[in-house]
């Protein structure tokens, strides 16, 4: 299957490629791929991915056919096999999902034309892990020995479940923390005063409270208090250590409104980086190397 459905499948001298290519293409570096067309099908709300991955595509120059599922085909029982299926008989030359269904991409195993995964279910988020890797990387110049702990809903958050195996194989030590009922065991589980004053990076997630199946065991005033980041914790942070946070922010739950935009805050730079890490997927697989 071409495209880029996880990074667990790639090896690391292939993801420090496509890190340096993403970091070439924020700096200048142009290319284009005229008449070429690529489907977004979106099928959980987003708008970082959803909007990140279609300014990637326009900056490529490449036509974009955007999916309104509310309206589509699927609303009539059509299987994700057949929408993808028909995109492919219409021309396109890629498809980029997002699904809520774990591992989705398995019943697509007969589609010829290239899938870029921008999220399954609880499973992995691969252009997520590689703007993350992009950013740590412009700012340490380096993973190995760097120390990395995410902070929050771990058990239904596929960017906790697609960094760890990443960050681990790059050599970064990495923790995890939070309400004990969130703790999956992907990680070492360290208590959160612990990770603000040794870590590198404090990355944040907020909770999925969509995906719950039962309330919290705390209140969101309870949370914000044990393991919000505010700025007396910040405070407390190695002086180079940075902030971060895969985005949609819950200011005032697990992070404080003035800890978004403070001076060790890269969530906002994430983003930007998140349009030439996906920039970098997409060129890499129109050229045959994905």
């Amino acid at each position: 299957m071409r495209g880029l459905i996880t990074l667990k499948s790639l090896s690391t001298s292939k993801i420090i490629e496509l890190i340096k290519y993403a970091e070439k293409l924020k700096k200048g570096f142009r290319i284009s791929y005229p008449g070429k067309k690529v489907a977004t099908l979106f099928f959980e709300n987003s708008t970082r991915t959803h909007y990140s991955f279609q300014c990637a595509l326009m900056n490529l120059g490449i036509n974009i056919i955007d999916l309104n599922a509310s309206t589509s085909s699927v609303n009539k029982g059509e299987s994700l096999y057949d929408t993808v299926k028909t995109f492919e008989a219409l021309g396109m030359d890629g498809v980029v999902i997002r699904h809520q269904k774990d591992q989705y991409y398995k019943e697509l195993e007969n589609i010829n034309i290239p899938i870029f995964n921008a999220g399954d279910g609880k499973e992995d988020h691969p252009t997520q892990s590689l703007l993350d890797l992009m950013t740590i990387h412009e700012e340490f110049g380096k993973f190995e020995g760097l120390k990395c702990c995410i902070i929050g809903d771990i058990a239904h958050s596929r960017v906790a479940h697609g960094n760890v195996e990443i960050m681990k194989r790059l050599g970064m030590d990495v923790y995890i923390s939070g309400p004990k009922e969130f703790d999956d065991g992907c990680a070492k589980w360290i208590p959160m005063d612990e990770a603000i004053k040794t870590m590198d990076v404090v990355m944040l997630l907020r909770i999925q409270f969509e995906r719950l199946s039962l309330p919290m065991e705390i209140t969101k005033e309870e949370y914000h208090r044990q393991f919000g980041l505010t700025m007396d914790k910040v405070m407390q942070m190695k002086e180079n250590a940075i902030i971060m946070h895969p985005a949609p922010v819950n200011r005032g739950l697990e992070i404080a409104d003035d800890v978004v935009e403070c001076s060790k805050s890269r969530i906002f730079k994430q983003m930007t980086n998140g349009v030439y890490a996906r920039m970098a997927v997409i060129s890499d697989t129109l050229d045959g190397n994905l």
